[in-house]
This record gives structure tokens, sequence and C-alpha cells, in this order.
């Protein structure tokens, strides 16, 4: 008879109190972050992680703003309270790129997230059950307030630096445009000044596949032992598609089976079960109401709004500014990053990552985001 299977936690990959914290910290505002569209979010919590220490004139911080699945563990190994080595290792340390000897980097878990901020998974206020699908709205703004927050508690009046990619770029100009006086330079690497139509089609496919799954349950399942584990992971598979080239895909897979697998006789191909391998790694390390509620906020994703357009918005920025994207992406083509350049006032041409990798080069290519990042120090 086969072991029975081990069950996993309600929310998978959500932190949850008693959960090791890890390299955390965590800032509480209250009384109630007032939201964008209307409402307001009561005592929010973010949990951050900080390199580097803070020099006595408060000079030298540094805001480095995580992707849509990314987390404020930036460097470092993977242990408890982190299933993941840091996802930026190799840029933030002791002599590298973001030299935390002379910097003090601060990364936190964007609102709306489930690594120890405020999100769907986290309990309500009251103490009682998880928000779950009653947790509201949120814009790309809200999450900049609730970052802004973070900012005055630890006494930055202004960073020397923010730095953002993807997602991480959206929050990253919206600090810029909303806060030109706090954004000291700006660091932008495969992001839009709005999100596109595609982006949001894309988008769109995978909050489908969550809602679809009969465990999500109007998105209040953390209580019930079950989790839409089947369309956070279909989703997975979507998004991955997007975030590499095909190319990269071709070379690594083309049409090779699957080894010990027959696809004529329901096995798969080497490039699905890649794309298994990514979903199950996401299932058990976020949660499926963090994926719905950030992927909706990079929708609504538009410096512009409310500010007379885009060009009007970006005119706003004063910091030095670097743009970079990536050669193949075809999530967040070039064309975007060459827009923002030409539409900030303080920034040069658009910079071009090459690699074999689509979006994903910003964070694999590190050999060429360093550069970048010293340059952009040297201005600043």
């Amino acid at each position: 008879m086969p072991a029975p299977a081990v069950p996993l936690p309600p929310s998978f990959g959500a932190w949850r109190e008693g959960d090791p914290p890890g390299r955390r910290r965590w800032h509480t505002a209250g009384p109630a972050l007032p939201l964008e569209r209307g409402g307001q979010l009561p005592r929010v919590r973010l949990a951050f992680e900080t390199w580097g220490r803070l020099a006595p004139d408060r000079s030298n911080a540094v805001l480095v703003l995580h992707a849509l699945t990314g987390d404020s563990h930036v460097a470092g190994p993977a242990g408890p309270g982190h299933p993941t080595p840091g996802w930026w290792d190799g840029l933030v340390g002791p002599g590298l790129a973001l030299d935390t000897d002379r910097l003090f980097v601060v990364a936190p878990n964007v609102l709306g997230g489930c690594q120890g901020s405020t999100g769907p998974a986290s309990p309500r206020p009251d103490g009682g059950a998880a928000w779950g699908g009653s947790f509201p709205a949120l814009t790309q703004r809200d999450q900049v307030a609730a970052e802004a927050g973070l900012a005055d508690a630890l006494g930055i009046d202004r960073w020397a630096l923010v730095v953002g990619g993807s997602m991480g770029g959206m929050r990253a100009v919206e600090w810029a445009v909303t806060h030109p006086q706090r954004t000291g330079a700006l660091l932008l690497l495969a992001t839009t000044a709005a999100a596109s139509a595609e982006q949001i089609a894309w988008a769109a496919v995978q909050t489908a596949a969550v809602r679809g799954d009969p465990d999500w349950r109007g998105g209040d399942y953390h209580a019930t032992g079950r989790t839409p584990a089947g369309g956070l992971g279909l989703a997975r598979r979507i998004a991955h598609v997007t975030y590499r080239c095909e190319p990269e895909l071709q070379s690594r897979f083309g049409r090779l089976p699957q080894d010990g697998e027959d696809p004529g006789k329901g096995g798969r191909y080497r490039v699905e079960s890649y794309l298994d391998h990514h979903a199950d790694k996401l299932v058990r390390r976020f949660d499926a109401g963090s994926y719905v509620v950030l992927t909706e906020a990079m929708n609504a994703h538009d410096v512009g709004r409310g500010r007379g357009g885009v060009r009007a918005a970006l005119a706003r920025v004063t910091a030095p500014t670097l743009v970079a994207g990536v050669d193949s992406d075809r999530l967040y083509p070039v064309a975007q990053q060459a827009e923002l350049a030409a539409l900030i006032p303080t920034a040069d041409r658009h910079r071009v990552i090459e690699s074999a990798y689509g979006h994903d080069g910003f964070l694999i290519e590190k050999e060429q985001v360093a550069p970048l990042v010293a340059e952009l120090l040297d201005k600043a």
C-alpha cells in the first residue's frame, strides 16, 4: 500500500504566525491605510529585511522592490522562514553592486503579499479568520503608501536609490512620481508606465485559472483544509511561458519527451515537465489569494491615472533615472522602457540587457545589472 500523502498547509506557502521569522522584521501601521479605490485597510503590517547599516545622517538607504512572486528575501540562503534563496543573490552584499559595507538596503514584502505582510491569508485585525475573498482591491499607489509608512518608521526621509523590476518597477516609478523629494535616484528594469492590453489579458487568464478551481470558494479557502493548488499551478504555467522566450524553450527542450515518458501514451514533453516543476514550486511557497490580489494590482497600474496622463505624470520625476529592458522580453517589450526613458526628464537613453531568458533576464543577468546600479549610484 502506498504511503499516505502528506497534507500541505491550507494556504501552502503563505507565511503564518508561529512560522520561523527568518531575517524578517515587521512594521505595523495604524490605525488604518486609506485606499485609492475607497475604504481603508486597518492595521497594516509590512514584513521587511535589511542589509548593512543606516548612516548617522540616514543618507545611504536603498529601497529594493520585488516582482509578483518575490518577497523581502533579496539576498541570503534558503532556511527556516525562507523557502528559497535570495532572488537577487550576487547583487546585494559586501563589495557587490549594492554594497552593504556602504549602503543600507531595505526590501519590504509588498502589501497584499503572503510572506509576512498583510494580505488575504492574514488574520483580520480582530483576530478572526483570514481575510480571504473579502481582502480589498489594491493599487500600486496603496502599496507605495504602505512603504512610505515603513520609510517613516525607519527615519528615512529620502532614499538614495529606489530600484525595482517588473511589478517592483511599477512601484518604483510610482515612488518617483508620488514622492519625488524622497527618491534620490531611480532604477527601472523590465517594467512599464502603465499595464498594456496584452499584459492585462495574460493576467486575466491567470486569475481566471485560480478562480476556476473548485477549491477557490470565492477566496475563502484558508480554513477549509484545501487550497486552489490546481488553479494556482495553471496560472504559474501560463505566466512562466510569458516570462521566458521561444528561442530558449526551443533550444532547451525542443520536442523531446520527458525521460521515461511517451507523449503519445499520455506522457509529457520535457517542456511540460519544466512547467509542472515551476508550478509545483510556486504552490508550495505562495498563496493563491495574494496571487490574485497582486496580479489585479498590476493590471491597475497606470502612473498617469488622475495626473493628466503618463507624460504629465512622468514629468514630475526629478531623480537621476536609468531605465533598462531585456531584448528577448515578450511580456514587457523594450518599447515600454524606451517610452519611460523618453518621458522621464532626468533619464538618458534606455539601456538593453542582452539575454536568452526573456523577461526573467532582469533577475538572471546580474553581471549586466550590476554596472547599471554602479552607474546610477555614481550619478546620484
